[in-house]
């Protein structure tokens, strides 16, 4: 069943019309350990392997070998505050093994967060100096709290 309302059929412009699918896949590391050429996706709950096929083949030109599917249950647990019991939503994993010599890597998604790392140390020092000046500055006058500073 989709959740998507699509217009009703009317005569003549019917290149006004799209229709997008309901489906969406996500890449997800997985926490145990894989062959290389396994990827693990999270999916929509509506979608069968052949719509994970026709999806992968069509949107991305991956041509995979074999498709296995498992659902996940969410977690139940109490609510702390209000005492009634929560469940989250169930999540739909799909193994997808590519052919034998294609190899997967996650993409390194991190290189601007590595350069932004160098400039958030440079300024951890700076700050690092500026306090070891104030306190060398404030030496002499034991007591005297540091907001009274000439």
């Amino acid at each position: 069943m989709s959740t998507r309302w699509y217009p009703i059929y009317q005569k003549g412009g019917p290149q006004l019309r799209v229709f997008l699918p309901n489906f969406w896949m996500k890449l997800v590391r997985p926490v145990l350990e894989q062959p290389p050429n396994v990827v693990q996706f999270a999916c929509s709950m509506e979608m069968t392997r052949f719509d994970m096929k026709n999806y992968l083949e069509k949107i991305y030109n991956v041509k995979p070998v074999h498709i296995r599917t498992r659902i996940a249950l969410g977690k139940t647990r109490k609510d702390p505050g209000k005492g009634y019991i929560i469940k989250d939503d169930d999540v739909k994993y799909a193994y997808v093994t590519l052919h034998k010599g294609e190899v997967f890597e996650f993409p390194d998604v991190c290189q601007s967060q590595k350069k932004d790392l160098d400039d958030y140390e440079k300024s951890l020092e700076q700050a690092k100096e500026g306090f070891n000046d104030y306190l060398d500055r404030n030496k002499q006058r034991p007591g005297m709290p540091g907001w009274f500073t000439i």
